[in-house]
């Protein structure tokens, strides 16, 4: 095969990352029908490599592979998981908690919003006096990392403040797992989750479940509240025939596989060392121009950093990111619904170089367009 020269671009959104040629190009294979015991052998060797990631022991956790994106994972944890007659408990100070909310009512699904501030952690004093309060309360869920923001929940804590009342613990580690150091056992949790196309640095269309075995088996007995979305039912079709119960993203799972080698190779250690670097340079980046950021450093995840628009009539969004879009690098907006933010991300396949290309544009669309780094009190 003709070696393919293929553009690079700095993705600095949330996922999805920026991937390795390798990894692109672990797509390009003979055709395989995925009912094959070839294909069903290489997915076994997946969701063994998966617990690694998370230091999960196989003989208590399982993964669990879909077809989707990563709101596929909330939607199946929450309607699978929760008991007839009980309460989930979703911590919530961010957008992607929400979500789960959303989810909740969807289903109609007895459930607690312990909201709180999207600039701040959870208070544990007040998830301890629910669940002292709500005896029935059998799921407590919380987001480890608020992309939306850039703040990092203490799911540590919140874990064992659910094991302490008797319930079990899921977290969404959709933007974290893979790039965090995560360790269920340690770390109290029962269930976590994400998607190959962010911390793994592999491509959008699969995501996975990593959870207590015993847990999925007594869910079973639950009310079931889907059919496609079912924990237990892909779980035990994945036991009987080594398959997905559907048509599994086979080019995704390729690529998965590769970026998992790239992801060992690497090392957890300093992977996390690459993108903790690469937020720091955001930061240098930021402060050198004279940007405002708007989550306390002492609780960000070192993956996302939320900018505060300037006050200058002449900035535009859209305009800047245009510009740096043009030349090879992507920004992304805030989620903040009381203040005007852009988010720049360290996942990805990137490093400090990259980063200080990017402020180079960055400061060139801000002459372009004239703008000045002001911000009124």
């Amino acid at each position: 095969m003709e070696s393919l020269t293929i553009k690079r671009n700095i993705l600095l959104n949330p996922g999805p990352a920026t991937t390795t040629d390798t990894v692109k190009m672990a797509q390009v294979v003979p055709d395989i029908c995925p009912r094959e015991q070839d294909f069903a052998k290489l997915m076994k060797g997946l969701r063994s490599d998966l617990l690694k990631v998370v230091h999960a022991p196989a003989d208590q956790y399982t993964s669990v592979l879909f077809c989707g994106s990563g709101t596929i994972n909330i939607d199946i944890c929450i309607n699978s998981l929760v008991p007839e007659g009980k309460k989930i408990l979703v911590v919530n100070n961010g957008a992607y908690n929400t979500r789960a909310v959303e989810v909740c009512q969807m289903y109609h699904i007895p459930h607690i919003n312990l909201q709180s501030s999207v600039f701040e952690q959870p208070d544990l004093a007040a998830v301890e006096q629910t669940l002292k309060e709500n005896p029935d309360v059998a799921v407590v869920y919380c987001c480890h990392h608020e992309t939306g923001t850039g703040v990092l929940n203490p799911i540590r804590e919140i874990g064992a403040l659910a094991h302490q009342y008797g319930a079990i613990f899921i977290t969404d580690t959709t933007s974290t797992l893979g790039m965090i150091p995560l360790d269920v056992v340690n770390d109290n949790v029962d269930f976590c989750m994400a998607s190959a196309q962010k911390g793994l640095m592999a491509m959008s269309g699969l995501s996975f479940i990593i959870g207590r075995e015993d847990i999925i088996k007594a869910s079973q007995h639950y009310p079931t509240r889907s059919y496609y979305c079912n924990l237990y039912l892909q779980y035990e079709y994945f036991e009987k025939t080594g398959e997905m119960h559907f048509t599994p993203p086979v080019q995704t799972i390729y690529a998965t596989i590769q970026a998992l080698k790239e992801y060992f190779a690497e090392g957890e250690t300093a992977k996390f060392a690459r993108h903790r670097r690469v937020y720091e340079a955001i930061h240098q980046g930021l402060d050198a121009l004279g940007f405002q950021t708007v989550i306390d450093r002492r609780i960000e995840s070192g993956l996302v950093v939320s900018v505060k628009y300037p006050d200058d009539p002449n900035w535009s969004f859209e305009q800047i990111h245009d510009y740096c879009y043009e030349r090879g690098f992507t920004i992304y907006p805030g989620k903040i619904s009381t203040t005007n933010t852009f988010r720049l991300c360290a996942l990805g396949a990137i490093d400090v170089k990259d980063i200080e290309d990017f402020f180079v544009v960055l400061k060139e669309a801000l002459n372009h367009y004239h703008i000045k780094l002001v911000y009124h009190a």
